[in-house]
């Protein structure tokens, strides 16, 4: 009786185990990809205010930006590179009055700041 319910039980294992195979389909709008586009376009960096706080080497930039991070807990900031040297950028701002009012506090931290106005903007 001992070897039947032993079977019993290893036979139901292995069934239930292979009863969990199959495959998964996802029906996907249409419209969801060129929302995708949408949100990339709008917070692509030419649409924002950024401030370039310092550029150099890669080594230079990365402790530059964790230095950005602990004085501007928050902010968004990024390094990027753009040849031949890593620059790094801080926030994302949608007005120039915004941006200008921000590059005033880094400027007392970081005087060699500069202020860049987003590429496709006529502001």
């Amino acid at each position: 009786m001992k070897t039947f319910v032993s079977t019993a039980f290893l036979m139901f294992f292995i069934l239930s185990a292979h009863a969990q195979e199959g495959t998964v389909s996802i029906k996907q709008d249409a419209k969801i990809d060129r929302l995708l586009e949408l949100y990339s376009e709008v917070n692509s960096k030419e649409n924002f205010y950024q401030i370039q706080v310092g550029f150099g080497s890669y080594q230079k930039a990365q402790n530059l930006k964790s230095q950005v991070e602990v004085d501007f807990p928050g902010w968004y900031s990024k390094i990027e590179f753009e040849s031949p040297t890593y620059r790094v950028r801080l926030g994302r701002f949608k007005t120039k009055l915004e941006a200008e009012r921000k590059y005033l506090e880094v400027r007392k931290k970081y005087p060699d700041a500069m202020l860049l106005k987003p590429e496709n903007s006529s502001r």
